[in-house]
């Protein structure tokens, strides 16, 4: 097992972190409507990060190249890591919003699906499904279980409603860095891979196709988007594996526990 075993003290750091991140998502909820760029939702989550909370967005010159931007936006039919740019929102348009902040050293980190005037019956649909095929995961979270059996749920789930998962990106270990092991694929066979463990911190983050998995890279090296341009939806969250099961890090007001594994 390469996973890293938190400690109660970093324990509390992540539950700082990962509150700080779901408030983010629910701040910048009001600002998601027609005619707004993606860039002006950028610059008032980064504002928001760096003076309200006192935080440092995670996303900001992450990686090669290095992301230029706080947040990721993802629209329609890109899958994830969409960059912020002048690009108004339109009427019908799905978001990916997903932020990570980094707070005492330690990362939370959040997505959630954000729709724009009225969307189609097909957008609504896949946002709701893919957001049950993440509530179903972390339903089997506890100590004892494998990863396999969370990449079977949603996998399955994804599939019974004759949509598909991307295989390529995958949920992941996280604390004082912003990607550990292990790695959390969102298919795969009951009862394989890692046993959780009390005191492991990851993310589960299901990209859910509404055509084919296939995805390709832009040119930009960051941008995510289908093959077929099919439309895509996404919605994660950072867990605790506790003693008994699952502690949501980054649960945010509108949601409970209870509500999520209720998938209510």
């Amino acid at each position: 097992m390469t996973a890293i075993i938190k400690t109660p003290e970093e324990i509390e750091k992540m539950r700082v972190a990962g509150k700080l991140a779901a408030e983010v998502l629910t701040m910048i909820g009001p600002y998601v409507k027609k005619g707004v760029t993606t860039d002006e939702l950028n610059t008032i989550c980064h504002d928001y990060i760096v003076n309200e909370q006192k935080a440092v967005p995670a996303p900001l010159n992450y990686g090669h190249p290095p992301f230029p931007k706080s947040i990721c936006t993802s629209v329609n039919h890109c899958i994830c890591h969409g960059i912020p740019s002048d690009k108004k929102l339109k009427d019908g348009d799905i978001i990916n919003i997903d932020v990570t902040v980094i707070k005492d050293g330690y990362h939370g980190d959040t997505s959630k699906m954000f729709v724009v005037g009225k969307p189609s019956i097909l957008a609504e649909r896949l946002i709701r499904v893919t957001q049950e095929c993440l509530y179903k995961a972390i339903e089997q979270v506890k100590p004892g279980m494998r990863l396999g059996d969370i990449g079977h749920i949603c996998q399955t789930h994804a599939e019974a409603h004759n949509y598909s998962i991307v295989r390529e990106y995958c949920g992941h270990g996280i604390g004082a860095s912003f990607h550990e092991e292990p790695q959390i694929v969102h298919y795969g066979k009951p009862g394989t891979g890692d046993v959780l463990e009390p005191g492991m911190c990851f993310t589960i983050e299901p990209m859910v196709n509404a055509g084919k998995r296939y995805s390709k890279v832009l040119p930009d090296q960051w941008t995510v988007v289908t093959k077929d341009r099919s439309l895509s939806a996404q919605w994660e969250h950072t867990l605790l594996v506790t003693e008994t099961g699952v502690e949501i890090l980054t649960l945010r007001e509108e949601e409970t526990l209870e509500r999520v594994i209720s998938h209510g």
